[in-house]
């Protein structure tokens, strides 16, 4: 089992590395999102560079490297814990894709497709969260940040067994968000429907 455990955290990190918005950026002979818009090459940069449709074409392709890897493993038979240590592993390729450059994304998107496998309720919850900071504050950076903090707290309630797991994760993002918080305390984040209008 343990064997079987590195062979999908390896893959996993692979499967991550795959960065969906650069990929789509050439599709769409778009700019390079990692030195074009925020730098950041994610669905919400995407969306200011691109417009809403490639955005969404790279949103879906990020939660599915978090959501297939997971459950693969799930249905192997890994434990929660080493389920989590994939779902890290797959975030950890998003953000450090070795096929590019090792410049990647936040991970946000990636680490809500880990979390899928483990139940509509807690994804709907945590899409709910995410949707009501964003209309609230108009910061997608806030709302992710927000979810991150809730996220463990609704897995402990809903099933307990993956807390650690989902721990794990969400510090993994509130890290790769600390220039974002940086900009947010300065004034000098930028709302996520600033970035549409400047693409409209």
């Amino acid at each position: 089992m343990i064997a079987l455990t590195i062979l999908m955290i390896i893959l996993a990190y692979l499967a991550g590395s795959l960065s969906s918005a650069i990929i789509i950026a050439r599709m769409y002979q778009l700019p390079d999102p990692r030195i074009n818009g925020s730098g950041n090459p994610g669905a919400t940069n995407i969306l200011r560079i691109g417009g809403a449709r490639p955005a969404i074409l790279v949103l879906i392709g990020d939660v599915l490297k978090g959501t297939i890897t997971v459950w693969c493993s799930y249905f192997l038979g890994l434990e929660p814990l080493s389920l989590g240590l994939v779902a890290v592993a797959a975030c950890l390729g998003h953000i450090f894709p070795i096929f590019f450059e090792f410049k990647g994304g936040k991970g946000v998107a990636t680490a809500f497709g880990a979390m899928l496998p483990i139940g509509l309720d807690l994804t709907g919850l945590l899409l709910l969260s995410w949707l009501a900071v964003v209309l609230i504050t108009g910061y997608s950076s806030v709302a992710a940040l927000v979810v991150s903090l809730l996220a463990p707290v609704l897995t402990y309630l809903i099933k307990p067994q993956y807390t650690i797991a989902v721990t794990l994760l969400c510090l993994l993002i509130m890290i790769r968000h600390q220039p974002n918080m940086v900009r947010l305390l300065n004034g000098q984040e930028s709302k996520i429907w600033q970035k549409f209008k400047r693409k409209k």
